[in-house]
């Protein structure tokens, strides 16, 4: 295991407790070192794990390509397997792997707490599994078994391409999982405002209660959801949502896609890498001047008590 940041650290565990010999491998300083080897892990150098017959990479996208040209590639067998969690790397990021060593991506639908908190209960998260390269013949195999030892095939393993995974994994995180729904919160909640209503009433009515409805899409689907909500709700949802994803959204939708198929989006994240995240840094001043976050500062120690835990990346 190439890195112990939240994927790495959850799939490490999941993999040890069903039997796996698990080494982590870890830059000299890491201050993760002293937590896998608190979980009981065996740890090493990047270059002394990469040595293993299944490596997983699972460090940041733009630090994969770097770190398997300087510690992986020089140390990694012909005959074993590379193990990725996405597949930005491959499809936008240069990654180039010698031709006798399998390549694979096994990508849990969710983040590493909850891979490991729904391992630990006996269930799992689903998984996209994808084949790039099957020098062995026994690519595909291996990646059905990496996604049941950290217990993703208890839910479900879907088969996908590279280039599939990644479009849609970053275009949902740009059109609804993040970037779509803090839009469409912030939208909401200074509509409120700016007629009048208590900011903070507000906040708890735009965003507090989405995770309900979402935890409810989550186990029930989107018809079950409907199933079990208000009459006043459904009724609202079915003749009032279409006022606000209309074919303004859905056309600029479509240019965020067009941008990840294209590649401008890999080239704008890139520059950004580069400078140092500038963009994200400017970005990310000029959100917490919001209303919004500045609610969201006041109501945080009642409502989201653990939103200061940071998981590192590794």
């Amino acid at each position: 295991m190439i890195g112990y940041g939240s994927q790495g650290e959850a799939q490490a565990l999941n993999l040890r407790d069903s039997g796996v010999d698990v080494v982590v491998g870890l830059r000299e300083g890491s201050p993760s070192a002293d937590r896998a080897r608190t979980a009981g892990l065996d740890v090493t150098s990047v270059r002394g794990a990469a040595g293993s017959d299944i490596v997983a990479l699972l460090i940041p996208d733009e630090e994969i390509v770097h770190a398997f040209a300087e510690s992986v590639e020089p140390v990694v067998e012909e005959g074993s397997t590379l193990v990725l969690a996405h597949g930005f790397a491959l499809r936008f990021g240069g990654l180039e792997i010698a031709g006798g060593i399998d390549v694979v991506l096994v990508a849990p639908m969710g983040p590493g707490t909850l891979l490991r908190e729904r391992y630990q209960a006996g269930t799992g998260l689903p998984a996209a599994y994808a084949v790039d390269r099957d020098a062995t013949g026994r690519a595909r195999q291996t990646a059905l078994e990496y996604g049941a030892a950290i217990g993703c095939a208890r839910v479900g393993l879907f088969e996908t391409g590279v280039a599939e995974e990644t479009e849609v994994d970053l275009f949902a995180e740009q059109a609804v999982l993040v970037g779509g729904v803090i839009r469409l919160i912030e939208a909401a909640f200074e509509t409120l405002v700016e007629a009048g209503y208590d900011p903070a009433v507000a906040y708890m009515e735009c965003l507090y209660e989405l995770g309900l409805t979402a935890d409810l899409m989550q186990r029930f689907g989107v018809s079950g959801m409907r199933n079990r909500i208000s009459r006043t709700a459904l009724f609202g949802d079915l003749t009032r949502g279409g006022r606000i994803i209309g074919e303004e959204t859905r056309n600029g939708m479509r240019q965020v896609l067009e941008e990840i198929r294209n590649g401008r989006f890999a080239e704008e994240l890139a520059a950004d890498v580069s400078s140092e995240g500038r963009e994200t840094k400017q970005a990310l001043e000029r959100a917490r001047q919001s209303l919004l976050l500045r609610v969201e500062e006041a109501v945080a120690p009642v409502v989201h008590p653990g939103r200061d835990e940071h998981e590192p990346d590794e």
